[in-house]
């Protein structure tokens, strides 16, 4: 089994993209295949040697065994324009894209399927030598068999692309650039790719490509080429009100998730169970990859909550140990400061708030009309030093002296403490505060 992840070089990926590059890592390693990652840089436009994606995919936890830049293929690309053109399945276009959009709309009015009428197939030598002469230089499309495009996806099961209802779709530029849907194909023929993952939008794009490698694949000596590689087709994701969820929209890339404090192993765990009916668990691919199965994916498109993704991404910060959260803590956090803190982080960055509660100066509200149950604390503020039952001491004492319990008696301490109506246990929290910032702070609270 071998897959590939093709991305833009420098294109930041989003949660869509992210999705079917963690599908297609965990298909592979669960099945012990291999994972190929390709730069798809051939074209000019998107070749300035960036490496955004390749970075992404590594904090995803995502690694590959070979690297392949479309660049480097050239030759290739060139070589199998050759075999098509040869065998009359690539051919030269002359029209504009104004002559195109007149032809459709021609077609549009006639009742007809606004699809191109091959009218450059009847273009003949002469006619090409014409256009030629007077500056003119043709692109190229592919000629589609017409024949269904048929396969079993392994999530949606039988599939069907009637293609006789689609445009020859061009395959090189004017300019000799291939494009996209060309060089994939020859890609995936060159890697010996035998499974490929993608989103549910693309079962017509995946109808051209298996035309395309039927024309491109070599036979075997018995006349009958190697199978093409099977497909999976994850559904498309839908955002948290049920509407389709943009591939491009603002703070859905993983670097904008990252920078927001979003832990891999949330984004990993969530994206792997999108659609499946399991609950997220925050967890490393690698540790995903034992119980991943295609099949446990529903058709029905799923959907991305971001609330959600927080649920787990606390989850994650919960269960980090000191030693992977030490370097984004402030320098002087001790593992006792963490340990109090860090199952009431949605994000880390919040742990800079929670250290200046714990080692810091903070002003607490002014609780109006709990300045006698504020001095009766003062009053039964245990002495140093204070340890893991030190809370537990004092609440307990001024429950018996104010006759105060549950909310009404934590409520007012915790705000006063710390400043937040909810937050880290008091029992671990109050041992850091201290016996000195506890006092001021009831004070100031009381007054």
């Amino acid at each position: 089994m071998r897959l590939r992840i093709a991305v833009s070089p420098t294109h930041l990926l989003h949660v869509p993209e992210a999705r079917a590059a963690l599908a297609t890592w965990l298909l592979a390693r669960r099945n012990g295949g291999q994972v190929s990652l390709r730069l798809e840089d051939a074209d000019p436009e998107r070749n300035d040697q960036g490496d955004a994606a390749q970075q992404d995919l590594a904090w995803l936890g995502l690694d590959w065994d070979d690297l392949v830049h479309t660049r480097d293929r050239l030759p290739a690309y060139e070589a199998a324009a050759d075999r098509l053109r040869t065998a009359g399945r690539l051919y030269p276009c002359f029209e504009s894209d104004e002559e195109l959009a007149s032809k459709r709309e021609a077609r549009i009015r006639r009742g007809l399927s606004p699809i191109y009428d091959r009218a450059m197939l009847k273009l003949t030598a002469a006619q090409r030598a014409a256009a030629e002469a007077g500056g003119k230089r043709p692109y190229w499309r592919f000629l589609l068999s017409g024949v269904p495009a048929e396969w079993g996806d392994m999530v949606l099961g039988r599939q069907e692309v009637k293609l006789s209802a689609t445009s020859d779709p061009v395959l090189i530029r004017a300019d000799g650039t291939p494009l996209l849907a060309f060089t994939t194909a020859v890609d995936d023929l060159e890697d010996g790719i035998t499974h490929i993952v993608r989103g549910q939008g693309d079962t017509t794009l995946t109808g051209l490509q298996l035309d395309l490698l039927a024309a491109l694949r070599p036979t075997t000596g018995r006349g009958r080429p190697p199978p093409p590689p099977r497909f999976a087709h994850l559904p498309p994701l839908a955002d948290d009100s049920g509407g389709k969820l943009a591939k491009r929209r603002g703070g859905l890339s993983l670097r904008s998730l990252r920078n927001d404090g979003i832990e891999p192993t949330a984004l990993a765990g969530t994206l792997a169970a999108l659609g499946t009916g399991a609950t997220p668990v925050p967890t490393t691919p690698a540790g995903l990859a034992p119980g991943f199965d295609l099949t446990r994916i529903a058709p029905e498109p799923p959907r991305f909550d971001p609330a959600y993704l927080l649920k787990t991404n606390r989850q994650a910060l919960a269960a980090m140990p000191f030693e992977a959260a030490q370097p984004r803590l402030p320098p002087a956090a001790t593992p006792a400061f963490w340990h109090a803190i860090r199952g009431s982080l949605d994000l880390m960055r919040e742990a800079r708030g929670w250290w200046d509660v714990a080692s810091g100066a903070i002003v607490p509200p002014f609780l109006e009309g709990e300045h006698e149950f504020l001095a009766t604390a003062m009053d039964h503020l245990p002495p140093d030093p204070w340890g893991p039952t030190t809370w537990s001491d004092w609440t307990t004492a001024l429950r018996e002296r104010s006759g105060r319990k549950g909310k009404a008696l934590n409520a007012p301490l915790r705000l006063a403490l710390t400043g937040e109506d909810h937050g880290p246990d008091l029992a671990d929290l109050l041992p850091l505060i201290g016996r000195t910032r506890a006092l001021d702070r009831l004070r100031l609270a009381a007054a």
